[in-house]
C-alpha cells in the first residue's frame, strides 16, 4: 500500500472518530467520550481511539466507579501513551478513556500564605479549603531576555559566610550542591527564615515524606511559616506529579513577583525533578544519552529554570536555590550537577567533610561561586573578599603538612599568617542555626579581618 493510501485510511479513521465523538460541558470541563484502554506497560497506559495533544489530560475510568487523571506524554501510530497522575490501582483492560480540558489552572494568591498544598493545590495542612479565587497555569511564556531587568542589587539571607563571600543579588538563580546528611535542610530553613524576602515559596519535590512534615513544623517554624507556601510532591508520588510540584511551586513565584513581591523560591530539590523526567521518558521509550538520562532531561532543566529571575518592568523579583544531590559528593562528574552549574548564575557546595568535623553551616568556600557578587557588591567588599579566599585556601592547600609538623615557618609568608589567623577565618565561616547576620553586619565583619591580614 501507497503512503498517500496509508495516509488516507488514517485520515478517514480520523474523521470518523470525530463523528462519534459528543462533546458535553460538565463542571466547568469539556469532556470527548471515544477512547479505551488497550495496555498498560510499567507506568505507562495506552490508549486506542482518543485524539488529545501532548499534554493534554485524560481521564481513566476504574473498577470503583472512580475516575484516574492522567496526562499525554507521547504516542505511537494510533494510540496514547498516558501517564497517570495518581495510583492505577483498579484500572481494567478496555476502560473507557475520556480527553478533557480542564480550565483555570491551579490555584494562587495570598490566601496559599502559610499553607501547604500538593502538587495538584489540594491542602495538605489540614487547615480546610484554600481561600483563593485565582488560579494560573503550570507553564507559561518567559519573559523576554532583553527585557528582563538586570541582577543589580544585593538580597541579605541571613547566612554570613553567603553574605560575606558569595553574595546573592536579587533575582540571581543558585545552585546548592550537597550529598546526604550534610546539613542541606538545614541551610534552606535559616534562609527562608532569615532572607530579606517578601514571599518564600519552597517546594519539596522527591523528598522523603517524614522530611515535610519536619520542615515544616522544625526547621521552617511557625514565624518562617506565616510568610511561606509549600508545595509538596513526595519521593512516593508518581513522576508526573513530582514533575507538577516543581512547576506548581514557580508558578506560584511567578505570581507574587508580577504582583511586585521580592520571592524567595527553594526548590528541594533539582536532582529529584530531573529523575522524574527521566522516569517518564523511560517508560515512553525515549532512549538514554548521559548516564541514563534521556535528552529531554536536559531540555527541561533549563526551561523550568530560567523561569526564575527579575521581571520586566524590574518591580518584583525571584531569587531561587535550587539543591542538586550529588552522587558520592562528587559534583563534577553528575551529568545533573554539570547541567545546573551551566545553567546557574553560581553554585553552593557544601563539604561531607566539613560538616563531619562540626563545620556548620559546611559550606566549601573554594568550590562554591557567586557570579553576580561583583555586580551587586562595592569595590571594597570584593577585595575584601578575595583576600579573604588568598588566606584560606593558603591554609587548605598546606593543611596536610601543617597537621604533620611538616611544615617550617617562614617558608611562605602567606601561609605563616594564615595558620596565625586560621581560628578567626574559620570561627567567621560557622554560624549557629538560630544566630541570624545581616549583610551589612556581615560586611564589616569581613572588612575587619581583611584589615588584619593587609596588616
Amino acid at each position: 500500500m501507497s503512503m498517500d493510501a496509508v495516509n488516507a485510511a488514517r485520515q478517514t479513521r480520523w474523521q470518523r472518530q470525530l463523528a462519534r465523538c459528543s462533546d458535553r460541558a460538565e463542571g466547568g470541563r469539556t469532556l470527548v467520550v471515544e477512547g479505551s484502554l488497550r495496555r498498560v506497560v510499567g507506568l505507562t497506559l495506552e490508549a486506542e481511539g482518543c485524539e488529545a495533544a501532548l499534554g493534554a489530560r485524560c481521564l481513566v475510568d476504574t473498577a470503583d466507579g472512580a475516575t484516574l487523571e492522567t496526562e499525554v506524554v507521547g504516542f505511537a501510530d494510533e494510540r496514547l501513551l498516558l501517564m497517570p497522575v495518581g495510583d492505577m490501582h483498579g484500572v481494567l483492560p478496555n476502560a473507557r478513556v475520556r480527553p478533557y480540558a480542564r480550565s483555570g489552572g491551579l490555584p494562587v494568591g495570598m490566601g496559599l500564605l502559610g499553607r501547604v498544598v500538593g502538587a495538584d493545590g489540594v491542602p495538605l495542612d489540614g487547615f480546610g479549603p484554600l481561600e483563593s479565587d485565582e488560579h494560573a497555569a503550570l507553564k507559561r511564556e518567559p519573559i523576554n531576555p532583553m527585557a528582563r531587568k538586570p541582577i543589580d542589587a544585593p538580597l541579605d539571607v541571613g547566612v554570613r559566610a553567603i553574605n560575606a563571600l558569595l553574595t546573592v543579588g536579587r533575582g540571581q538563580r543558585l545552585g546548592l550542591f550537597a550529598g546526604s546528611g550534610v546539613g542541606k535542610s538545614t541551610l534552606l530553613g535559616m534562609m527562608t527564615r532569615y532572607t530579606n524576602a517578601d514571599v518564600v515559596v519552597v517546594g519539596l519535590i522527591g523528598e522523603r515524606g517524614r522530611e515535610v512534615k519536619e520542615f515544616v513544623e522544625h526547621t521552617l517554624g511557625e514565624e518562617g511559616r506565616r510568610r511561606a507556601v509549600i508545595v509538596a510532591a513526595p519521593a512516593d508520588a508518581p513522576p508526573l506529579k513530582r514533575l507538577r510540584g516543581a512547576q506548581y511551586a514557580t508558578a506560584i513565584a511567578e505570581w507574587f513577583r508580577d504582583r511586585g513581591q521580592r520571592v524567595l523560591l527553594l526548590m528541594d530539590s533539582l536532582t529529584r525533578y530531573a529523575q522524574a523526567q527521566r522516569e517518564i521518558a523511560l517508560a515512553i521509550g525515549e532512549p538514554p544519552a548521559t548516564k541514563g538520562y534521556p535528552p529531554s532531561v536536559f531540555a527541561m532543566m533549563p526551561a523550568l529554570v530560567e523561569r526564575a529571575g527579575n521581571d520586566a518592568d524590574g518591580r518584583g523579583s525571584i531569587t531561587a536555590f535550587y539543591t542538586v544531590l550529588t552522587e558520592g559528593d562528587d559534583y563534577r562528574h553528575d551529568p545533573i550537577a554539570d547541567a545546573a552549574r551551566a545553567i546557574l548564575d553560581g553554585h553552593i557546595v557544601l563539604s561531607r567533610d566539613l560538616a563531619e568535623a562540626g563545620h556548620y553551616p559546611a559550606i566549601d568556600i573554594e568550590a562554591s561561586i557567586s557570579r553576580v557578587m561583583p555586580a551587586v557588591v562595592t569595590r571594597e567588599h570584593l577585595r575584601a573578599a578575595q583576600r579573604f579566599r588568598q588566606v584560606y585556601s593558603a591554609y587548605r592547600q598546606q593543611r596536610d603538612l601543617i597537621a604533620v609538623g611538616a611544615y617550617q615557618k617562614g617558608s611562605d609568608p602567606q601561609v605563616d599568617q594564615a595558620i596565625e589567623m586560621w581560628p578567626q577565618l574559620r570561627a567567621f565561616l560557622q554560624q549557629e542555626v538560630d544566630e541570624p547576620m545581616a549583610l551589612e553586619v556581615a560586611i564589616e565583619k569581613l572588612d575587619a579581618l581583611a584589615g588584619q591580614v593587609a596588616g
